[in-house]
């Protein structure tokens, strides 16, 4: 080497040849003190070069100068070669020794490190972050690290993970031959599962952390929990742990503890395990029991979350227990006495009692008068109004509402409950109000085959019967005499408290046609008729303006005998042979008409014959038949 740099020296200007990279690096090293016996640091080799671009020589001075800055060069490019040799001679020999460093800074990537060789050490910042992502060094304090490798960009690679994994090691591969457990800190989540910082990271699998498989791995990230090493794998690094293991041993010897004192009727406390909508699953110790929500409480719930949350610890009793499938059934209710069984005492008939509405249905609304303890307000107890469509019009879920007992029925859990007991009863003096005959108006609220409710004052309806509509006409439906929100005047007919029923009339506004019928009219009359319809046995006939009587076939007969046979519209004369004043009924014949009628023309041709003169000889059998032949 050194034959090569004299023959450089022959170039015009050694300062060009001098500006190589492996130069320019050594100038950014700083100059050793005087006194340092090691070899020449690359920052001499810089010097040299500087002082010979600087100086002017003669030509042979140039000559003699350029054999001995080239002598000193290769001295210097000799040291430098020493000097990395002796760097990776250094690294190498760390391998897998802890070396103790200094943090100098944190950048984006790394946690800069000072370990003591020409270029700081370059940690990776996510072996040194705790589960929150806080870095857990400052500038200033002290980091075990190993020194793996020289990165191309500049600097040591050195980790800290390898450090904590070579210092633990040991101890965990103890406890791990030893099955012991160790205590470790979730730092993060990883896919499948957490990493554990145990004095290293290990891996926790999911289907590890729990007994039961885990939804939410998040939870659990700071936690502190205890774990037992599964697997290790030392030339990797690699080490897995396990909860899961810890909590089913501590689970197997709590169960075999429990089933010695478990037994039905037995009192144990417990801890709400889980929640489901049917029920809550209460670790007795070891062994999962049921509380069902039926047996939660003596009232009512809508969901096991209404009494209990998970974690909590609670009393229950052993309702039944399944020793072979290990099944155990509880109860809560069960450590109170049931309100039933003094209902009736305590909730006596006409009592006035005070409870929160639970639920409104279709039918009444449920009140709660105490825990276990629930009555019914039916719709129908809820307002002296018929309008009520739906109790969520008075009342609504979380009322407090005063009701009055109407019935109790401890054997099938129920209370019949009150409201409009409490106001005052429009029904109880309404005869004394409204007494038959009083003239009312109201409004027709409603329409039926049967007749029109009318509402003559708030929560008070009477009805209108179809046959009450009118005197004259054959009503078949209220809607041809009303029309419904139709305001209209009505008499009072009759009142009924008790039932809670107002008979009304609106025919009765007017006069009794049949009244004034049977006023002017017996039987005997003749009177004139109109056929309105026809029947297989008759014919009913108007006999004065909504007057009807019925003219039987038997009775239908003409003038000479024959039976007549009457069409819809025909008008004729006819005879009242029947009346009925309280039925309002009138019987009709055609046959005692025409009798009538032949007697009368007989009776005036005797009083005829009486009157003619004495020449006329007295009238004889003949000559009625011949005047009964005329007649005809």
């Amino acid at each position: 080497m050194a034959n090569v740099l004299n023959s450089e020296t022959e170039s015009t200007t050694l300062n060009t040849e001098l500006e190589t990279p492996a130069l320019e690096s050594a100038t950014e090293q700083e100059t050793p003190s005087p006194e340092s016996t090691s070899a020449a640091q690359p920052t001499e080799v810089a010097e040299i070069a500087a002082q010979d671009a600087d100086t002017t020589h003669e030509p042979a001075a140039d000559a003699e100068h350029g054999a001995e800055s080239a002598e000193d060069f290769s001295a210097a490019l000799e040291a430098f070669e020493r000097e990395q040799a002796a760097e990776a001679a250094a690294v190498e020999a760390y391998g897998d020794k802890i070396v103790t460093g200094t943090v100098v800074k944190q950048t984006e990537k790394h946690l800069v490190v000072d370990v003591g060789l020409k270029s700081e050490g370059l940690v990776p910042l996510e072996q040194v972050v705790d589960h929150t992502g806080a870095v857990k060094f400052q500038p200033g304090e002290t980091i075990d690290v190993v020194i793996e490798r020289e990165e191309p960009e500049g600097g040591y690679l050195v980790s800290f993970e390898k450090a904590q994994r070579l210092r633990v090691w040991d101890s965990i591969e103890k406890a791990a031959t030893d099955k012991v457990p160790v205590k470790g800190i979730v730092v993060s989540r990883v896919k499948g599962g957490l990493t554990v910082d145990i004095g290293m990271k290990a891996f926790l699998p999911g289907s590890q952390l729990e007994i039961r498989p885990v939804r939410n791995l998040d939870g659990y990230l700071g936690q502190e929990i205890e774990v037992r090493v599964i697997k290790l794998n030392k030339k990797r690094g690699n080490v897995v742990v396990s909860r899961k293991e810890l909590l089913e041993e501590e689970r197997d010897e709590k169960r075999s503890m429990t089933m010695e004192h478990l037994a039905e009727d037995g009192v144990l406390t417990g801890t709400v395990k889980n929640l489901t909508d049917y029920g809550a699953f209460v670790d007795l110790g070891g062994i999962d029991g049921l509380l069902h929500i039926t047996d939660m409480s003596w009232g009512r719930l809508t969901h096991p979350r209404d009494l209990v949350n998970v974690g909590d610890e609670i009393q229950v009793k052993v309702l039944k227990f399944d020793r072979d499938k290990q099944r155990v059934s509880l109860g809560f209710k069960q450590l109170t006495p049931d309100p039933w069984l003094d209902a009736t005492e305590r909730y006596p008939v006409g009592a006035h009692v005070r409870g929160r509405v639970l639920s409104v249905t279709d039918y009444g609304a449920f009140v709660e008068l105490e825990q276990g303890i629930e009555g019914l307000v039916h719709l129908s107890e809820m307002t002296w109004s018929k309008r009520l469509k739906h109790p969520s019009k008075i009342v609504k879920p979380g009322d407090e509402v005063d009701t009055v007992v109407l019935a109790v029925n401890p054997a099938d859990r129920r209370i019949s409950l009150g409201m409009k007991q409490l106001l005052e009863n429009p029904w109880e003096n309404l005869s004394d109000r409204y007494p038959s005959g009083t003239i009312v108006e109201g409004r027709v609220r409603n329409l039926t085959d049967f007749g029109a409710f009318i509402e003559i004052e708030d929560g008070i309806d009477g009805l209108v019967h179809v046959s009450n509509l009118s005197w004259t006409k054959r009503v078949k439906h209220p809607s041809e005499v009303v029309k419904k929100g139709e305001k209209v005047k009505a008499v009072v007919l009759g009142v009924e408290p008790q039932n809670r029923r107002l008979s009304l009339g609106i025919k009765q506004l007017q006069p009794d046609v049949w009244e004034t019928f049977f006023a002017t009219h017996r039987v005997g009359d003749v009177v004139h008729g109109k056929v309105l319809r026809t029947a297989q046995f008759g014919a009913f006939v108007e006999i004065a303006e909504g007057v009807e009587g019925l003219c039987h076939v038997s009775e239908a007969v003409s003038d000479d005998g024959v039976p007549a046979k009457m069409e819809q519209g025909e008008e004729h004369e006819f005879k009242i042979i029947k009346i009925n004043v309280e039925e309002k009924k009138v019987g009709l014949s055609m046959r005692s008409n025409a009798q009538e009628a032949s007697r009368a023309q007989v009776e005036h041709y005797k009083e005829s014959a009486h009157k003619a003169p004495v020449s006329s000889s007295t009238t004889t059998l003949g000559d009625l038949i011949n005047w009964k032949s005329e007649r005809d």
